[in-house]
């Protein structure tokens, strides 16, 4: 892992597989880091050159006061590709992470040749949500949302099993300034318009268990995309990659197969 300092912000980015491979890049969640692709990680195609980076506010990135704008999201990660030399990678973006993948996707095109929008939507919620969101942390901290947060993440099955610890954790330790940076950057988002004119290789990922983005909001969101697949993963929530990492990498190989990107 290294610290990427982007000019006005640095940013914790880490790359493995092989560096000259075709390049693969994952934007996390809000209220967790990079560690958030670990489970499937082990099961992508050998050759990638994978890129993953801690989302500003979140892991080892700075996390400046807020409110964020999706705007200064777009543009770390289109600063990352650009000091990292790269062009036509394969962007995917889980919920907050998906509206980061639309939004360079129609400030640069030239950047991603296809996108995986995972449990995301162009829009999210509504704007009054994310503000009482952003006062409830502020007056009770974090932690105060943690075991809502989870229910919504999550199966019910996986709700009991012990590896739950694990995933509230990495919410707890995301800096509360900038968790509440990026809800306000959520807020103040609706990519419909932008979303629709989009014209390029397009998969989106829904868990039937997902309460934080149902899978005929993110299902919505990829038709505005003429051409776009959809995927349902059957008992998994909001992060389905870490309830059935298998069926999630089958879904992403056969998607970068399409493409031609492996």
């Amino acid at each position: 892992m290294a610290l990427m300092d982007l000019g006005d912000i640095a940013l914790n980015v880490e790359e493995s597989g092989d560096p000259q491979g075709a390049p693969l890049m994952f934007a996390n969640s809000l209220g967790t880091d990079l560690r958030l692709w670990d489970p499937i990680l082990d099961l992508l195609p050998k050759g990638l050159r994978i890129i993953r980076y801690d989302m500003r506010g979140h892991g080892l990135s700075d996390a400046p006061e807020g409110p964020y704008k999706m705007g200064a999201l777009v543009s770390d990660a289109e600063k990352i590709l650009d000091a990292l030399d790269v062009r036509e990678c394969a962007f995917v973006g889980l919920s907050i992470g998906g509206m980061v993948a639309q939004g360079l996707a129609v400030k640069r095109l030239d950047l991603i040749r296809g996108m995986v929008l995972s449990n995301t939507a162009a829009k999210m919620g509504t704007a009054q949500m994310w503000r009482d969101r952003i006062e409830t942390i502020q007056t009770k901290g974090l932690p105060s949302i943690t075991d809502a947060v989870m229910e919504r993440w999550f199966s019910p099955k996986f709700l009991s099993s012990p590896e739950l610890g694990y995933w509230a954790d990495m919410m707890n330790a995301t800096p509360a300034q900038g968790y509440t940076g990026c809800c306000a950057a959520i807020a103040g988002t609706d990519m419909m318009t932008p979303t629709s004119g989009l014209r390029l290789p397009t998969l989106g990922i829904a868990g039937s268990d997902d309460g934080a983005s149902p899978p005929d909001l993110v299902r919505e969101t990829v038709d505005l995309i003429p051409g776009s697949e959809f995927a349902l993963i059957r008992g998994a929530g909001h992060l389905p990659h870490v309830e059935q990492p298998e069926r999630y990498a089958q879904i992403l190989r056969d998607f970068l197969t399409r493409i031609g990107h492996i």
